[in-house]
Formats: C-alpha cells, structure tokens, sequence
C-alpha cells in the first residue's frame, strides 16, 4: 500500500509546500498554511499530448466579434450589478455573511428565470429539500421548472445536471461540495478548487449559467484560496447587518459589466425588495440642524447617490486621539485630518475624530473628500450646516479644491430630493447648465468651502 503524504497549501493564494511556513512566499500572508493529504497518483495513466484536442492560434482580426447575449431578470437592481443581465455560462460567485439574504436573493431570482420559461437547478448542501421548499413557500416562489437536490457529492451533483439540462445553476454553497477522489474534508483548499474546476467547465461547455455560494472569513472575505475569485467571472458581495433591513450587492470582479455598480435591496417578511431610490432611502433619519451632518453626492457606478456623513470630534484623554471611520477609508481620513490641521487653523491633535457613512454604505472615490472635511469642521466648531445643502470635490494636499466627474448628474440629483444649494469645485462648473432655482457655489480650496458652509 502506498504511503499516504502530507502537503501543507495557503489558504490566500493556494502555494504548496512539503512543510509548514509561518510565512507564504506566495502572498505574503501569515499563518495561512493548512495540512491536507495528497491524493496518490495512479500509476500508468498518462496522456499524450498528441492526444489532446488542439487548437491553432489564429489571428486576432479573424476573429469574430458577438455580443454575449444575457437573460434579463425582473430584479433590475440585479441586472445593473450584473452589467444587464445574465450571461449564459457564466460562473458567478455570491459572498456574504450567514443570514444576509443570499439563498433568499438567488431563490428569487431563479423564480423570476422559471416565469420567463428557464429551467433551474437548486442544488442545497447546507439545507433539506424541505427547508428549501420552506423558503420558497414564505417567498411565493414555486414553478414546476425549479429542480431542488440536497446532494454535496459532486459526481452526483453532474449526474443530475446530465439528467435535467438546465439553464441556470445554483450551488449553495460551493464549501460543502466534496470531490470522493480527493481525501481531504469539504471547504478545504483541494476541495474548493477541484470542485469549481468541474463547475467552470461544466458552465463554459453547457452554456449554463452558474451562481456559486460563498462563505466569508472574519475580515469579510470569501472563504477559501484567492484563486477561487479569479477562476470565477464575477464576484459579488451581498452587504449589510442582519438586523437591519437594508441589503447592498456590489460586483468586485465582473468580466461582463463595471465593478462599480450596486444594487439595494430591503429584506421584508415576503423577501427581498429592490429599493428604486436609494438616495431618499439614506437621508430619510437625516436630522436637520445638527453639528456633524453633511450630505454628499456620490457616484456609485453610473448611479448619483446622495449619502449623509456624520463627524463626531470630541476632546480626548489620552496621548494619541482616536481616527475612527465606518465605510470610508482610514487613511484617507486622517489625510484630510493633516490638511484641516495644516492648511485651515483647526487644532485637532487633541481630539478624537468619528466618521461614519448612513446607511451602511462604503464610499471610496475620491469626491467624497470636501463633504468629509466640512462634517468635520462643522463638529469640532459646533456649528451645524444648512439642512439643503450638498457638498462633494476632491482634497488636494495643499489645500485645494480639485474637479469631479459626472457633475451634472449629481446636480440632478440633489434637485430631485429638494437641495436648494450645492458646493463643488470650480473646476467642475465648465461645460453644463446648473438647473433652475438651484444656487451652485464653485470652490478652489477648502477654506472657501468651509467659508460657504459654515458661515460664521
């Protein structure tokens, strides 16, 4: 009998060693390596290369040019994440916390497939086909072309995509599918891997479209080797607490559309409901006349969206203040620190600085600068911003002002919900009409902009 040998993979990247390192060479990442047991090769199975199926090279001009058709859903929240829809085999890979809503989100949306006439395959390793069923009567989703299988062998999991021949795929979730040949546990390193393997070549070769479920790690990432996110074509993350209403899926990896779109759901009794507004969804618990409070007007994809900032500066007691920030970027906020320091008089090396985006939302681009300084400015003078005013541009580290894209369109938008006044760089104010009845100020640096918000 051959003896069985031990293999030590990153959990990151998926580097293999013969022995345990603290430190992957691969990544760089600490601590990440588990022990699993190398699967025994099977003496005389060889395959030539003459063998093998080839395929010339050919130039790229002759090559024809298509356009990847896409199953439009009734979830117009989904297709804009998507890039417009679904593509057929595509591999698709769903992430979020337990309890956030993604068994729920694609239950829906194979239903929503099944009425346009698409048959579905719901394959469940974490639930019973009753459970399931359960969901489904809770969620009115029940056609005769939704196909459920509790089953986490993979062999039997292919047999049953041979039998049915659906259109759409979904696995939840791809950790506890098992390959037998493999004699390591589900959701180990081997496992996840040579699982997905099948399931790519089974969606390129079919043409089916398939949706994996993912777990997440602590840190919020998906569970599992990185390789897992690039063997896929898009990767989605479902956002949000569980004990909150309010859901937002957003594309981190999308062969077929941009990365930065997303889509906002509230989870009712009957499931989940796409939210139409979402900038009248985050300001509806705005309070007016508070110190701190600054809307801004940001772009998230090809969508304005209007999110309040709250600023809490308070003095500290201990030798190093505290910079604190829920869905904006640390660093970026103590840059912005360093300039209102520097730039504009305000001594904040004794006071601790919150911030905190409503809403659950993270914003990352870099407009999102001037409405964070003026929420700052606006809690360390106690002196609160008008209730109608929207504020966005970019920080530079000398103090000025730089332009934004896409002004008119959150113009627009701040109109929409009523904003009487808007502050952006002066820069930006070229090539575009402000509409009617809306004061537009341009701004070069950031004391001015403090000037017009905070008037003393």
């Amino acid at each position: 009998m051959a003896k069985l040998k031990t293999k030590f993979t990153c959990t990151e990247c998926g580097y293999e060693t013969p022995k345990w390192l603290g430190k992957c060479p691969g990544c760089q990442a600490w601590n990440t390596f588990v022990e699993e047991v190398e699967a025994p090769q099977r003496a005389g199975v060889h395959t030539s290369v003459s063998a093998l199926p080839q395929e010339k090279a050919v130039s790229i001009i002759h090559i024809e040019s298509t356009k990847e058709p896409r199953i439009v859903t009734d979830n117009i929240e989904l297709n804009r994440v998507l890039g417009g829809g679904v593509v057929p085999g595509s591999l698709i890979l769903v992430g979020g916390d337990p309890g956030i809503g993604k068994s729920t989100l694609l239950l829906q949306t194979s239903f929503e497939l099944n009425r346009k006439g698409l048959k579905v395959l719901y394959i469940s390793g974490e639930e019973s086909t009753r459970q399931t069923k359960l969901r489904a009567d809770r969620l009115g989703a029940i056609s005769p072309l939704l196909f459920v299988l509790c089953e986490t062998n993979i062999d039997a999991i292919l047999m049953a995509i041979d039998e049915i021949e659906p259109d759409f795929l979904v696995i939840d979730s791809i950790q506890t599918v098992f390959h037998p040949s493999i004699s390591s546990a589900p959701g180990s390193v081997s496992q996840v891997r040579e699982c997905t393997t099948h399931f790519m070549r089974i969606a390129k070769s079919k043409g089916i479209a398939t949706v994996l479920v993912g777990h997440v790690t602590k840190e919020g990432a998906i569970a599992g080797p990185r390789l897992l996110e690039h063997m896929v074509d898009c990767v989605l993350y479902f956002e949000g607490e569980r004990h909150h209403t309010y859901r937002v899926l957003r594309a981190v990896k999308n062969r077929f559309g941009s990365t930065n779109e997303i889509g906002i759901f509230e989870m009712r009794e009957s499931g989940l409901v796409e939210v139409n507004n979402p900038s009248e969804l985050f300001l509806s618990e705005r309070p007016l006349g508070v110190a701190g409070s600054t809307v801004v007007a940001s772009m998230e994809g090809t969508r304005p969206v209007l999110v309040e900032l709250q600023a809490l500066v308070s003095p500290t007691n201990f030798p190093s203040p505290r910079r604190m920030a829920t869905g904006y970027d640390h660093n970026r906020l103590s840059l912005i620190i360093a300039v209102l320091e520097k730039r504009n008089g305000l001594f904040l090396q004794t006071q601790d600085v919150y911030l905190n985006v409503a809403g659950g939302v993270k914003l990352d681009e870099p407009a999102v600068d001037l409405a964070v300084a003026v929420s700052i400015a606006s809690s360390f003078r106690d002196c609160p911003t008008q209730p109608f005013d929207a504020v966005f541009g970019e920080i530079g580290l000398t103090g000025e002002v730089r332009g934004v894209s896409r002004v008119d369109q959150r113009v627009k938008e701040a109109e929409k919900l009523g904003f009487k006044r808007v502050i952006l760089p002066q820069k930006s104010l070229k090539g575009w009409n402000p509409p009617k009845g809306m004061d537009v100020i341009g701004v070069n640096t950031v004391q001015e902009a403090l000037d017009a918000a905070l008037p003393r």
